[in-house]
C-alpha cells in the first residue's frame, strides 16, 4: 500500500506539482473574470455641493434623499454575490446643475461603505430607472407643534388635569413647499398616560410636600416629532419653552366643602308665560332646609379632582341652580353647579399662586405665560367641579315639578 501511494505522489512529482499550481491559477482567473448581473434595492442617495440657499425636494437633514433607489449592477460575480445595500451608497454632485435635471448614475457615483470592497474594479456597468431631481428654495420657519389631549389613563389615585404649554414651535429648514405645508397644517404631539406610573407620581408628590397637584415634566425623549420628508429619525423640539413642558395631575383626594350650599330656581325667559315664578317655590325635604328664607343643602358635601386652594376660594360662592321647565319639556328638572363672580374668583386664585416661586420651571416662564397657565388651571377645575357624598358617590339629585312645588331629593338609584 505504501509503495502504491509513493508511486502515485512521488513519481514525476515535479510535473504533478506544476499541474496542480496551474489548475489553481486557472480556477482563480476564471472565478475572478466571471461576470454576472444583480439588482440591488434600497440603496441610499446622498446629494453633495448643493448651492447656498437651495435644497432638494425630498432631501433629509442628513443629506440623503428620503426615497431610496434600485440599481442593476454588472460586474464580478464574487463581488456582486456578497454585495448588499448596506455596502454602498450613491453620491450625486449638485454643483452647476439646473433647478431640475434627469439623474444619470454610473459607477463613478458609487461609493463603497465597506473598505474591503472595491466597487470601481468590481463593477463594470450600472443601470437604473431614470428619475428627476428638483432643486428648490431653502427656507427656515417656525412650525407650530400642537399638544393634543393625551391617550391612555392616569395612574390609580390620580386624575389627569392638563398639559402645559398647549403649543410649542419647531424651527426647521427644508424645501419651501414642504416647510410651508407644515407651517399651515402644524404638527401634532400626543402623549400616552399609560407610560407614567403611579410610583413616579408618588415620588413627585412627596417632593412637593404631598400637595394635591403633581407635575410630571416630560422627558426629552418624548419631546420629538416625526417628519419623514425631512428626517429618517425623530426631530427634537427646539422651542426654549419645551423645557417647561409638563403633564399635570391632581390627587383624587376627597376635600370637604365645609359650607352649606344654596339652591335656587332659574326660569328661562321662554317659559315665563307658562310658568309663573311668583307661584313656583322650592319645597323643604330631607335634603333641603330653609334658613332665613334661603334654601340650603346642609349635609356634608365634598369635591375631588381639584386642589385645596380652589375649594377654599370658591366654597363661599357656590350654588346649585335648578332650571324650571314645563313637564312636557322636561320630566325631571335639570340642575347645575354655579360659581358666583367666577372672574373675581379666578383673579383671586391666580394672584395667590403668582407669588409662589417654588416651581423653578414655571418661575422661568414669562409672567404673562405663567398667568395664562394658572388661569387655565382654574377654568379646568371649574369645568370638572362636582359634589361628592363620599369617595365613590357623586351627589345625584332628583328634581321634580309637582303642581307649583319643586321637590328636590337625593337620587338613591345611583351609588
Amino acid at each position: 500500500m505504501k509503495a502504491l501511494l509513493s508511486k502515485i505522489f512521488l513519481n514525476n512529482w515535479q510535473r504533478k506539482f506544476i499541474s496542480f499550481v496551474l489548475a489553481v491559477v486557472i480556477w482563480l482567473l476564471v472565478n475572478h473574470t466571471l461576470t454576472t448581473t444583480r439588482t440591488i434595492s434600497n440603496i441610499p442617495v446622498r446629494i453633495i455641493n448643493i448651492p447656498a440657499g437651495k435644497t432638494i425636494d425630498g432631501l433629509q437633514n442628513n443629506g440623503f434623499l428620503s426615497k431610496r433607489i434600485t440599481l442593476t449592477l454588472v460586474g464580478n460575480q464574487t463581488l456582486l454575490d456578497e454585495l448588499t445595500s448596506n455596502d454602498l451608497e450613491v453620491v450625486i454632485d449638485a454643483a452647476d446643475k439646473q433647478d431640475e435635471w434627469i439623474v444619470s448614475i454610473s459607477k463613478k457615483n458609487l461609493v463603497s461603505l465597506n473598505p474591503e470592497i472595491d466597487l470601481y474594479k468590481g463593477v463594470s456597468r450600472v443601470s437604473h430607472q431614470s428619475f428627476i431631481i428638483r432643486m428648490t428654495k431653502l427656507v427656515t420657519e417656525k412650525i407650530p407643534v400642537l399638544i393634543t389631549q393625551p391617550i391612555g389613563h392616569a395612574p390609580r389615585d390620580y386624575q389627569f388635569l392638563d398639559i402645559w404649554p398647549y403649543q410649542l414651535t419647531l424651527t426647521i429648514s427644508g424645501p419651501e413647499e414642504v416647510v410651508k405645508h407644515l407651517k399651515a397644517k402644524g404638527i401634532k404631539l400626543t402623549f400616552n398616560l399609560n407610560n407614567i406610573s403611579k410610583a413616579q407620581l408618588d415620588a413627585l408628590s412627596s417632593k412637593s410636600n404631598g400637595g394635591d397637584e403633581v407635575s410630571f415634566y416630560v422627558p426629552d425623549l418624548w419631546k420629538q416629532v416625526s417628519i419623514p420628508l425631512l428626517s429618517e429619525g425623530a426631530i427634537e423640539i427646539n422651542d426654549p419653552q419645551a423645557k417647561a413642558l409638563r403633564i399635570d395631575f391632581v390627587r383624587c383626594n376627597l376635600l370637604p366643602i365645609e359650607n352649606p350650599i344654596p339652591v335656587t330656581l332659574f326660569f328661562p325667559p321662554e317659559y315665563i308665560t307658562a310658568l309663573n315664578p311668583e307661584n313656583i317655590h322650592l319645597s323643604e325635604s330631607s335634603l333641603l332646609k330653609e334658613i332665613n328664607g334661603l334654601n340650603l343643602i346642609t349635609e356634608p358635601l365634598y369635591s375631588k379632582g381639584v386642589d385645596r386652594l380652589f375649594v377654599q376660594i370658591v366654597r363661599d360662592m357656590l350654588q346649585i341652580s335648578i332650571i324650571v321647565a314645563p313637564k312636557n319639556v322636561e320630566n325631571a328638572l335639570n340642575w347645575s353647579v354655579q360659581f358666583i363672580n367666577p372672574r373675581i374668583l379666578e383673579d383671586r386664585y391666580v394672584s395667590t399662586l403668582m407669588s409662589d416661586v417654588s416651581d423653578d420651571e414655571i418661575r422661568d416662564l414669562q409672567p404673562n405665560l405663567r398667568e395664562e397657565y394658572l388661569r387655565n388651571r382654574f377654568r379646568s377645575y371649574m369645568n370638572r367641579f362636582q359634589f361628592f357624598k363620599s369617595t365613590d358617590a357623586k351627589l345625584e339629585l332628583k328634581v321634580e315639578l309637582r303642581d307649583n312645588n319643586v321637590i328636590v331629593t337625593e337620587n338613591k338609584t345611583t351609588p
